[in-house]
């Protein structure tokens, strides 16, 4: 995470995010997480449109619902918003790296692949956006999840270490514009699953797709707002790490499965936060992929009664930087790798020098 934030915000469409994806595959390969890709794809933001007319109050509940994916919370709610003002980062040289905005055209992200030694025409794909807004260092959102997956590149790529199915480790762009990497990924890869190329050769580019488990916000979870929408200052005792998945995707079952694997996986691994399985995920880049295979994400809180709701005063804000966040918070989100590590490593069937793990 201290890396990714010498970048700042990592925003699409700027020199800074480019030398970010630059840094993350030189890391990935110096892991030994080889073949090293990029997808590219060509991004240009639609057109701005004038100001909407206002809702009235029972068709804003209905767009807030449709927004959290059914979800609904109860309690307080804290202000959310993008921070679009450059004087509310005081450090003036971050302030300056996150100056330049975004250039329509060409974008890249990177992935590295793990290959399966049994079945390396199967692949499970663990991903994390590592594009940020808000004038800070997004280091939360979400060099967290960057983080946590590129720990898991480099973990399940150590020497000795061997997987039956393969493991494809990406790293998304354009998230924060609307899941345009995920998307991208998805409408160039999905057909080219399981396809042996060359024949005969044994090699599977694009491995068909097991599940895709997604991380995004990985470290705050410090309760409800206030009555005043301010929130605690220190991470809540009861803190969890949340396994989501979507009700309404066409994969609902399957993936409801595939989040209670990983919350098993964190009863049996996780040193100290338990996990908490909901069923509204949404607004995050495993989204495009739930009505093709089955897709959890992983995140600090739930992202529509939650997160939506104010519970992170540091989403798409100028202090979502390094300084900001304690060792209760990095602990969590150590939780939530310790929990995908042992899942993936359930799941491909792991082992370390010829034993199963």
């Amino acid at each position: 995470m201290k890396g990714l934030t010498q970048f700042g915000d990592r925003r699409q469409g700027t020199d800074r995010n480019r030398a970010a994806v630059d840094w993350i595959q030189a890391q990935l390969e110096s892991y030994g997480c080889t073949p090293t890709a990029r997808i590219t794809y060509d991004f240009q933001p639609p057109p701005r449109r004038g100001p909407r007319p206002p809702m009235d109050s029972a068709a804003r509940a209905r767009a807030e619902m449709f927004n959290a994916g059914g979800a609904r919370n109860r309690g307080v709610r804290g202000p959310t918003s993008v921070n679009t003002d450059s004087t509310k980062q005081p450090d003036a040289k971050l302030r300056a790296l996150d100056t330049p905005q975004s250039v329509a055209g060409e974008r890249q992200e990177v992935y590295c692949t793990k290959v399966g030694t049994t079945h390396p025409e199967e692949m499970y794909i663990v991903g994390g956006h590592m594009d940020g807004i808000g004038w800070g260092e997004a280091a939360n959102d979400d060099g967290s999840g960057t983080a946590l997956v590129m720990e898991l590149a480099r973990v399940l790529n150590m020497p000795g270490v061997q997987t039956d199915r393969s493991i494809r480790f990406v790293l998304w762009n354009n998230e924060e514009s609307g899941l345009d990497g995920a998307r991208a990924y998805v409408a160039q890869r999905q057909a080219l699953q399981g396809i042996e190329s060359p024949k005969g050769s044994g090699k599977y580019p694009e491995p068909k797709w097991l599940g895709m488990i997604q991380h995004d916000m990985m470290m705050f979870d410090h309760g409800m707002p206030r009555a005043d929408g301010t929130v605690s200052r220190d991470q809540r005792p009861e803190a969890d790490v949340n396994i989501e998945f979507q009700s309404k995707s066409k994969y609902a079952a399957e993936a409801e499965k595939l989040a209670w694997a990983f919350a098993n996986a964190n009863d049996l691994y996780a040193t100290d936060y338990p996990a908490q399985v909901g069923r509204h995920m949404t607004n995050t880049d495993s989204s495009p992929f739930m009505d093709i295979v089955p897709a959890i994400s992983l995140r600090e809180n739930e992202r529509g009664a939650q997160i939506g709701e104010g519970w992170d005063p540091q989403w798409h804000q100028a202090t979502d930087v390094y300084s900001t966040y304690s060792d209760k918070d990095f602990r969590l989100g150590l939780n939530a790798a310790q929990t995908t590590l042992s899942a993936i490593a359930m799941l491909t069937g792991a082992r370390l020098g010829g034993s199963a793990r």
